[in-house]
Protein backbone atom coordinates (compact mmCIF):
# COMPACT_ATOMS: atom_id res chain seq x y z
CA UNK A 1 0.00 0.00 0.00
CA UNK A 2 1.25 3.51 -0.71
CA UNK A 3 -0.48 6.78 -0.57
CA UNK A 4 1.01 9.88 -1.46
CA UNK A 5 0.08 13.03 -0.76
CA UNK A 6 0.26 16.51 -2.17
CA UNK A 7 -1.07 20.18 -2.89
CA UNK A 8 0.22 21.73 0.76
CA UNK A 9 1.73 24.76 1.37
CA UNK A 10 2.28 28.25 2.46
CA UNK A 11 -0.72 30.26 2.85
CA UNK A 12 -2.36 33.16 4.44
CA UNK A 13 -5.24 33.16 6.32
CA UNK A 14 -8.49 33.08 4.35
CA UNK A 15 -6.88 31.29 1.28
CA UNK A 16 -7.85 27.86 0.10
CA UNK A 17 -5.65 25.01 -0.96
CA UNK A 18 -6.70 21.71 -2.38
CA UNK A 19 -4.93 18.09 -0.61
CA UNK A 20 -4.43 15.38 -3.35
CA UNK A 21 -3.52 11.82 -2.49
CA UNK A 22 -3.13 9.04 -4.84
CA UNK A 23 -2.84 5.55 -4.00
CA UNK A 24 -1.27 2.61 -5.10
CA UNK A 25 -0.89 -1.20 -4.46
CA UNK A 26 -3.94 -1.49 -3.57
CA UNK A 27 -7.74 -0.50 -4.68
CA UNK A 28 -8.11 2.31 -3.30
CA UNK A 29 -11.72 2.23 -4.88
CA UNK A 30 -13.46 -0.09 -2.41
CA UNK A 31 -11.54 1.42 0.58
CA UNK A 32 -13.27 4.30 2.94
CA UNK A 33 -10.65 6.84 3.49
CA UNK A 34 -9.94 9.49 5.45
CA UNK A 35 -7.72 12.86 5.64
CA UNK A 36 -6.19 13.33 9.07
CA UNK A 37 -4.11 16.16 10.18
CA UNK A 38 -1.19 16.68 13.34
CA UNK A 39 -0.71 20.02 14.18
CA UNK A 40 2.32 21.20 15.70
CA UNK A 41 3.19 19.68 18.91
CA UNK A 42 -0.20 17.70 18.79
CA UNK A 43 -1.16 14.81 18.25
CA UNK A 44 -3.27 13.31 15.23
CA UNK A 45 -6.73 14.62 14.51
CA UNK A 46 -9.19 13.02 12.55
CA UNK A 47 -10.58 15.74 9.83
CA UNK A 48 -12.98 14.21 7.54
CA UNK A 49 -13.78 10.71 5.59
CA UNK A 50 -15.82 9.47 2.33
CA UNK A 51 -17.00 6.31 2.09
CA UNK A 52 -15.87 4.01 -1.04
CA UNK A 53 -18.21 4.91 -3.15
CA UNK A 54 -18.14 8.48 -2.62
CA UNK A 55 -21.85 8.69 -1.33
CA UNK A 56 -21.42 9.45 2.12
CA UNK A 57 -18.95 12.12 3.57
CA UNK A 58 -18.18 12.99 7.12
CA UNK A 59 -16.25 16.36 8.73
CA UNK A 60 -15.09 16.93 11.62
CA UNK A 61 -17.44 20.07 13.40
CA UNK A 62 -14.60 22.55 13.55
CA UNK A 63 -13.82 22.19 9.41
CA UNK A 64 -17.63 21.80 9.06
CA UNK A 65 -18.68 24.20 5.73
CA UNK A 66 -14.67 25.14 5.26
CA UNK A 67 -13.51 21.24 4.11
CA UNK A 68 -14.83 19.08 1.61
CA UNK A 69 -13.62 15.69 0.56
CA UNK A 70 -13.89 14.02 -2.73
CA UNK A 71 -12.68 11.28 -4.57
CA UNK A 72 -12.10 10.03 -7.88
CA UNK A 73 -12.12 6.01 -8.13
CA UNK A 74 -10.85 6.05 -11.53
CA UNK A 75 -8.04 7.98 -10.98
CA UNK A 76 -7.32 6.27 -7.38
CA UNK A 77 -7.22 9.70 -6.03
CA UNK A 78 -8.81 11.43 -2.84
CA UNK A 79 -9.28 15.05 -2.58
CA UNK A 80 -9.20 17.37 0.43
CA UNK A 81 -11.18 21.06 -0.64
CA UNK A 82 -9.82 23.61 2.13
CA UNK A 83 -11.71 27.17 2.25
CA UNK A 84 -11.15 29.94 4.58
CA UNK A 85 -7.97 28.57 6.08
CA UNK A 86 -6.68 29.69 9.65
CA UNK A 87 -3.87 29.43 11.19
CA UNK A 88 -5.45 26.91 13.42
CA UNK A 89 -5.34 24.24 10.46
CA UNK A 90 -1.60 24.54 10.85
CA UNK A 91 -0.51 21.03 10.42
CA UNK A 92 0.85 17.68 8.45
CA UNK A 93 -2.27 16.67 6.23
CA UNK A 94 -2.33 12.47 5.89
CA UNK A 95 -4.63 10.32 3.89
CA UNK A 96 -5.45 7.16 5.33
CA UNK A 97 -7.67 4.04 5.28
CA UNK A 98 -10.49 3.94 6.89
CA UNK A 99 -13.04 6.02 9.03
CA UNK A 100 -12.75 7.74 12.40
CA UNK A 101 -11.10 6.09 14.58
CA UNK A 102 -9.79 3.26 12.43
CA UNK A 103 -7.85 6.12 10.20
CA UNK A 104 -6.16 7.35 13.26
CA UNK A 105 -4.60 3.65 13.80
CA UNK A 106 -4.06 2.35 10.28
CA UNK A 107 -0.69 2.08 9.73
CA UNK A 108 -1.79 2.24 5.60
CA UNK A 109 -1.18 6.26 5.38
CA UNK A 110 1.18 8.55 3.45
CA UNK A 111 4.17 10.92 4.38
CA UNK A 112 1.95 13.73 4.59
CA UNK A 113 2.06 17.28 3.06
CA UNK A 114 2.59 20.18 5.11
CA UNK A 115 0.54 22.83 5.51
CA UNK A 116 0.71 26.45 6.83
CA UNK A 117 -1.47 28.96 7.41
CA UNK A 118 0.11 32.39 8.47
CA UNK A 119 0.25 35.82 7.96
Amino acid sequence: VQLVESGGGLVQPGSSLRLSCVGSGFDLGSAEMSWIRQPPGKGLEWVSGITSNGQNTYVEDSVKDRFSISRDNAKNTLYLQMNNLNPDDTGTYYCARGLGFRALQTMDRGQGTQVTVSS
